[in-house]
């Protein structure tokens, strides 16, 4: 029923349910899966999103080339162009007439899919039209993309080649996330797809949504499937595959330039970006016929549609602090129409872009030069959308021109900047550049519900509303992780505000209670201290005792993986680095987080806390030589992998730390145990390929029983 669904929603267009229903089916499946394991499908729409990241991406050979298109004209020369094209066609296939088909050329991303015995086995990007890079683990969590193909007629081997592309309406909501999270914006669709395709996490894909066309084939065995480009995509939608309908099937030359020209209004309102118009000879035989150069099929040409553009004069720019500390150049404009709305803020991305911008955005071979304010710039809207300066009218530059100068310091709480990548500041290398003081107030909100997050202080209660409740009254100071456990001094006016009541306030202050327990890798974990997550706050505090012998350490104790033979020996530290601690920080992250811990926010914070009654100490501290902390699992590195019905992988994680041991994220000679969920990937193979013991889930559960630890 799953399948079915899929296959009316994405190829049909008639929905047979809602998205509710559809996640209730989804779940009711899963559990059913769990409950009998001999019935595991690969195939199952649960298994849309496996547990596991690649390490790296594979390529692999195309069975049949995926050519470009390279023949492209803009739409004002489409129609000599077209008719040129078209009498090149007539004269090789020595015809007076040959039947053509036209459709959209979606904006996104070529992809070949491979299905043999009606199961997908591969999905390759185009790459170099000969090689590509196996994307099939992310690919499998796009809804559209049938995992079996069901009907009559299947071919052992079917190749589709299609395009992955970006929903717009999904654009917009990743995007509107990423600001909200201080993130720059994608700078559109098409580049935002490859980008999720490139993600190791198929987790991370899966939450973007993406969406696949078929509009072409590759390999095919034996005979008889299709013998045009129209029944190919007929069969295709039979087989429950989305396609990219035709706009025009037709001999008439004219007929086909007119659909082009009329689709350029029509593409603006469809639910992905368009860009251009493909026009191909239908009939695969005579396809065969007219053959190839050496780059590009003869039987097809596509026309682009221009991006709309405009000029308008760039006022200031306005440096942005989101609330991850990520500061954005927004250029504030006069008002000018484009695209049907009028447009006055643009995003500049970076400082690096700032500084090397184009003088002619259709050539990027032009000369460059800095944005200034005063210049006249043009203006486009990506994929329709996200307005953007992709350059500079250069020979409009008024001689009083201010040139933009980046923030050296936040522009919101004067603390420091951290520029990426490292180097020389003001470099056009530079890509990213932020605030590194997490109580910065432009970041102190999503800080504050960080903190208290069940990862991190598990502080229950207080979650985003209640943050937003206490924030919004001036007579109880919510500013600062200090602040936090300042609020007992506020039960009174806590009491008073909406919905809180004596209970829900007394619940929220024990929770504070306990979180001042929780130890020094948790709080670190919490405070959203740049390039220290949660298992580098761990890593962190096995190494160094309590936060004072953190703060104590010179720099290159953070990093002590990277330090050279000398350097360890001076530290009294091994000579070979994989004896030395890990802590999980190297040569460019050590140095951001060692300025971080001693600026003047970072000890105020510390020196509050610790006056507050927080336990700044270690729990998972084990002294040099030592093999581990005590426990039954002392001395042993584990390795998770696959999903697990019982825990998540960082508490479990938690608990097995606590237990002495240490996890690890690879298997090697050194693994002791790897624990080994549902859809258990690479890990698993490579642990039983060098012996290392193996338990399932019910020999976990067991053995934490054995222990006094309850599942959950």
């Amino acid at each position: 029923m799953l399948a079915r669904a899929d296959r009316a929603y994405y190829a049909e267009a008639r929905p047979i349910m809602s998205d509710r229903e559809y996640d209730d089916l989804l779940k009711e499946l899963a559990a059913l899966e769990a409950a009998h394991p001999e019935l595991d499908d690969p195939s199952s729409p649960t298994k849309r999103v496996g547990a596991e990241a690649v390490s790296a991406f594979a390529s692999a050979e195309h069975a049949v080339p995926m050519l470009s298109i390279d023949n492209t004209y803009k739409l004002d020369e489409a129609e000599e162009s077209l008719a040129a094209w078209h009498q090149r066609t007539l004269r090789a296939l020595e015809a007076g007439r040959v039947d053509l088909v036209a459709d959209a050329k979606i904006d996104g991303v070529a992809m070949s899919l491979r299905y043999e015995g009606g199961k997908l086995v591969r999905a390759l990007t185009r790459g170099d039209g000969t090689r590509g890079d196996d994307v099939t683990h992310n690919v499998r969590t796009i809804r559209s993309v049938p995992l079996v193909l069901e009907g009559d007629g299947v071919p052992r081997v079917l190749e589709i080649r299609g395009e992955v592309y970006f929903p717009l309406k999904e654009f917009e909501r990743v995007n509107a996330e990423r600001e909200a999270e201080g993130e720059e914006l994608f700078a559109n669709p098409r580049n935002a797809a490859a980008g999720t395709l490139k993600q190791l996490d198929p987790r991370i894909t899966a939450r973007r949504r993406l969406g696949f066309a078929a509009h072409g084939r590759g390999e095919v065995s034996g005979g008889g499937f299709a013998e045009s480009h129209t029944a190919f995509l007929r069969r295709l939608t039979e087989l429950g595959v989305p396609v990219n309908a035709p706009l025009a099937a037709t001999a008439d030359i004219g007929r086909v330039i007119a659909a082009v020209r009329e689709f350029d209004e029509r593409r603006k309102r469809q639910p992905y970006a368009i860009d251009g118009v493909v026009v191909r000879v239908d009939s695969f035989a005579l396809q065969e016929r007219l053959g190839v150069t050496s780059k590009s099929p003869r039987w097809v040409v596509a026309y682009k549609y221009p991006a709309e553009r405009t000029t308008t004069v760039l006022l200031r720019v306005d440096h942005q602090v989101g609330k991850t500390g990520k500061i954005t150049p927004r250029a504030v404009m006069k008002p000018v129409l484009l695209a049907g709305t009028t447009v006055q803020h643009a995003t500049l991305h970076n400082y690096g872009r700032i500084r090397d911008a184009l003088t002619d955005p259709d050539d990027p071979t032009s000369p460059r030069t800095d944005i200034r304010i005063g210049d006249t710039v043009y203006v486009e809207k990506a994929g329709e959308i996200i307005p953007y300066v992709p350059g500079v009218v250069l020979s409009k530059r008024p001689k009083n021109a201010e040139r933009i100068g980046a923030p050296r310091v936040c522009p919101e709480c004067g603390g420091t900047v951290e520029v990426e990548p490292p180097g020389t500041d003001g470099t056009a290398e530079e890509t990213q550049r932020f605030c590194v003081n997490p109580e910065c107030p432009a970041q102190v909100r999503e800080k504050l519900i960080w903190f208290a997050g069940r990862k991190q202080m598990d502080i229950e209660g207080l979650g985003e509303k209640t943050v937003d409740q206490i924030r919004a009254q001036s007579s109880v100071p919510l500013a600062s992780f200090a602040d936090i456990f300042r609020l007992a001094r506020h039960r009174e006016a806590l009491v008073g505000l909406d919905r809180m009541g004596e209970k829900k306030v007394d619940n929220l202050l024990a929770g504070i209670e306990q979180a001042k327990g929780r130890g020094m890798a948790r709080l670190l974990a919490g405070m959203g201290i740049r390039h220290v997550g949660d298992s580098t706050a761990r890593a962190l505090a096995r190494v160094f005792k309590d936060v004072d012998a953190l703060l104590a350490a010179p720099e290159s104790l953070l990093r002590p993986k990277t330090l050279k033979k000398d350097e360890a020996r001076a530290a009294n530290l091994p000579e070979d680095p994989k004896d030395r601690p890990e802590t999980g920080l190297g040569a460019d992250t050590a140095p951001v987080v060692h300025a971080y811990l001693h600026s003047a926010s970072a000890r105020r914070t510390f020196k509050e806390l610790r006056e507050l009654g927080v336990d700044l100490s270690s729990r998972e501290y084990a002294a040099p030589g030592a093999a581990g902390r005590s426990g039954p699992l002392s001395g042993k590195t584990i390795v998770l992998t696959g999903t697990l019905a019982s825990y998540e992988r960082d508490p479990l994680s938690r608990i097995l730390e606590g237990l002495g041991a240490k996890v690890s994220g690879s298997v090697s000679s050194k693994t002791s145990l790897v624990i080994a969920g549902e859809n258990a990937g690479s890990k698993l193979d490579k642990a039983r390929e060098l012996g290392v013991e193996v338990w399932d889930e019910a020999r976990l559960l067991g053995e934490l029983k054995e222990w006094g630890i309850a599942a959950g």
